[in-house]
């Protein structure tokens, strides 16, 4: 016979356990929403709450109703008594002690936030909108307005969020466990924006964490200190819909791509020597990108970090922008204003290694959670950090998620991904015996692969706009091609052979450069292999590198005028163009991440000149198809000299389908040559349409007087006798008959 509902029900007592109680008060119960807030008790319900410092407790509805008198099991603070409600509700409690009364709304009286198909999605790992609900979100739950807060920690004991809010107190706000996903949320009243916080966690052996910043936090505290900060969703109204429909309904690779790469730290600073904010870098920085004719801006990570020599490499927030230029919304605004411009933006994105300071990701909840255990795996020798385990599916959902939020949230053209070979290879710069081969007994690294071309995947098929940018340094097949045909799915990749071989070549003093003529014509073996971009970067300017100018031979006029000729080398040889922050004026002292840039050199007319050049170079190169249309394609380029060795002068075409051809031509040596024959592909005028040894960038003004005629030689092809000006490089477009 089945027993009266009614004897069930008495099985659930009004008085918590002493037991209980004492693990409440103590922080060390499994369960607390299974004793706190509302709970059935016989044929009605009682309210248990933990409020430390307070003496008496009083019950009310949301609505203001009084429902009952709590009383005080536990000095501490620990208070429960019968309510007189007919339903499971949210409640509010009037507390008091000597000093004065106030009012708590109960966090454990509500229901979770986080639904069966977060849950489903989540330990699949396929959720696209964790940014959205793990973290900290400020919502309406219930009645009540406050924060979600969820983190994954599975094989924590206890998780806790702390904060100004609760005395930074781990007993006020442990969280409920989804044991199924390894996640704990908490929706907690009456918190507000801008207040600080983290997770205290008891690990697996009940030993308590270092206190943790929250992964998913979008806002961060300033450092030194390193707490997360509850922000209200952005309220940005965007006005850069043209700028995005044209990138995404563009093929990248067919359109001009100049990148001014930016520390966002040192570009400029105010007077006292504080960072600029994004605003004020909005003021300064976009006009300055527009005026020299660049089309993305490219910055160093801006993701929160708490070391200012890493330049934002070793992230402990990957989505919370920076508070160093302040908060979140003024990077939105950078980013509209930018597109308003007609300028994009280009984050450097750093899913190759974490930073292992105590409140970041390292050992996140006593156990490598984000890492691998085994250092062979989870250490990277080179930076001292952590790497991330791509095999574990919530990893790769967390970096997966991060890439998708930036590009949503904020808008972003492409993220370039920072130290890509040191991913691919388990046995990057360690030793035989330092590192564990992949389960088919190779090198490479198949969880990294599968992640990358995930990560491409999702930012394609959800941002048709977006462009993913490899800094990959080896020979790896295939980084710039689709996933379905093998590939990364990378848009493009930096060309790092590139930067080596022509700098190298330049370091060399003019009479030796025939020796080594092959240095600058080797790269175009491969130039198509890849959707390249040519990178001159933050990394060729730092740590005893000196900068451009310096690594040029010869006195300091040839040094101007090779560093001349070698940006219009650059600008006229087929790939995407990058180059950092201060060397399109050339500056002379190595950049440090402590100062701003030298803006003082462009009083002195060298300097003022390279920069007139950068932005000549960069007009021609937005104007001309024949200089970006086929950036990435074969039939865009063709030598027309590429073994004058002797001379060490280099010269080919740049043309796209339907326009007018220019041709490319470099003299690297210190003498200018007359009636140099140069083969061109027609008869005709042909207008000279850069010169970087003209008088206006600082050269010494020989040149072609405007235009060469060339003309029909034997066989049918044409050349032109052509003027090399010394150390310079000049562009020749054919005249449209």
């Amino acid at each position: 016979m089945r027993k009266p509902r009614t004897a069930a029900t008495k099985a659930r007592p009004v008085e918590a356990a002493a037991g209980d109680v004492k693990a409440i008060v103590a922080g060390t119960h499994g369960d607390p929403f299974a004793i706190l807030g509302v709970q059935a008790a016989g044929d009605g319900f009682v309210a248990r709450c933990f409020i430390p410092h307070a003496d008496t407790a009083v019950a009310f509805t949301l609505d203001g109703s009084e429902v009952g008198a709590l009383a005080r099991r536990d000095a501490a603070g620990f208070f429960e008594g019968r309510v007189d409600i007919d339903r499971r509700q949210p409640l509010r409690l009037r507390v008091a002690n000597t000093g004065g009364a106030w009012w708590v709304t109960d966090p454990y009286s509500f229901g979770p936030v986080l639904g069966p198909m977060d849950d489903y999605y989540i330990a699949e790992g396929s959720h696209l909108r964790l940014f959205d609900k793990l973290g900290a979100h400020l919502i309406e739950h219930e009645g009540a307005k406050g924060f979600n807060f969820a983190v994954w920690a599975p094989n924590a004991k206890r998780v806790s969020v702390v904060g100004e809010f609760n005395d930074w107190d781990g007993r006020r706000h442990a969280m409920r466990n989804r044991k199924d996903t390894g996640i704990w949320e908490i929706f907690i009243p009456d918190v507000d924006p801008g207040k600080a916080y983290k997770y205290e966690i008891v690990g697996a052996r009940g030993v308590l964490v270092p206190l943790k910043a929250d992964p998913y936090a979008t806002r961060s505290e300033l450092r030194p200190a390193t707490a997360s900060v509850t922000a209200s969703p952005s309220d940005h109204a965007w006005g850069d819909a043209a700028h995005r429909a044209h990138w995404s309904g563009a093929d990248a690779r067919r359109e001009p791509i100049s990148i001014y790469e930016v520390h966002a730290g040192s570009w400029q600073r105010r007077d006292d020597g504080t960072f600029l904010s994004w605003d004020e870098l909005a003021d300064r920085l976009i006009p300055y990108v527009v005026e020299t004719g660049f089309t993305h801006i490219e910055f160093l990570p801006i993701s929160e970090h708490p070391f200012d020599p890493s330049w934002g490499y070793q992230t402990t927030g990957l989505f919370a922008p920076s508070a160093r230029f302040g908060e979140p919304e003024g990077f939105a605004r950078f980013v509209d204003g930018a597109h308003r411009a007609g300028i994009g933006v280009i984050l450097d994105w750093v899913p190759a290694h974490f930073p292992v300071d105590a409140h970041g990701l390292a050992l996140f909840d006593g156990t490598a959670l984000y890492e691998h255990a085994d250092p062979r795996q989870g250490f990277h020798p080179d930076w001292n950090t952590a790497i991330y385990n791509f095999g574990r599916r919530e990893v790769v959902s967390f970096l997966v998620n991060n890439a998708l939020y930036w590009a949503e949230k904020f808008h972003v053209d492409g993220l370039r991904v920072d130290a890509v070979a040191s991913m691919l290879y388990l046995d990057y710069s360690r030793k035989s015996g330092e590192w564990i081969p992949n389960e088919q007994g190779g090198r490479e690294n198949l969880e990294a692969v599968r992640f990358l071309q995930r990560m491409n995947k999702e930012i394609y098929g959800r941002h048709p706009g977006v462009m993913t940018i490899a800094e990959e340094s080896t020979s790896w097949p295939k980084v710039s091609q689709p996933v379905h045909e093998g590939g990364l799915g990378f848009g493009f990749k930096w060309n790092m052979g590139f930067m080596h071989d022509t700098l190298q070549y330049l370091a060399r003093e003019p009479v030796h450069r025939k020796h080594h003529h092959n240095e600058l014509t080797f790269g175009l073996l491969y130039a198509f292999s890849e959707n390249f971009v040519l990178p001159l970067s933050h990394d060729e300017v730092v740590h005893g590198k000196g900068t451009l100018l310096s690594k040029m031979a010869g006195d300091d006029w040839q040094k101007f005028a090779t560093l001349r000729a070698y940006y219009a080398f650059m600008w006229g040889y087929p790939g995407k163009k990058l180059l950092f922050m201060g060397q399109e004026f050339a500056q002379r002292n190595e950049w440090s991440e402590a100062r701003p840039l030298d803006w003082g050199e462009l009083a002195h007319p060298p300097h003022k000149g390279v920069q007139s050049l950068i932005r000549d170079l960069n007009g021609l190169y937005r104007s001309r198809p024949a200089l970006h249309a086929r950036d990435c394609e074969p039939d865009g380029f063709e030598w027309l000299l590429a073994d004058e060795a002797d001379t060490s002068v280099y010269a080919w075409l740049r043309k796209a389908p339907g326009e007018s051809p220019i041709a490319v031509i470099s003299n690297f040596t210190p003498v200018s040559r007359s009636g140099y024959r140069v083969p061109l592909p027609a008869a005709g005028a042909w207008r000279e349409v850069l010169n970087t040894d003209a008088a206006d960038y600082g050269g010494s003004g020989v040149g072609n007087a405007g235009a060469v005629e060339a003309q029909k030689g034997g066989g049918g092809a044409a050349y032109a006798e052509v003027t090399l000006p010394p150390l310079a490089t000049i562009m020749l477009e054919l005249v449209a008959k």
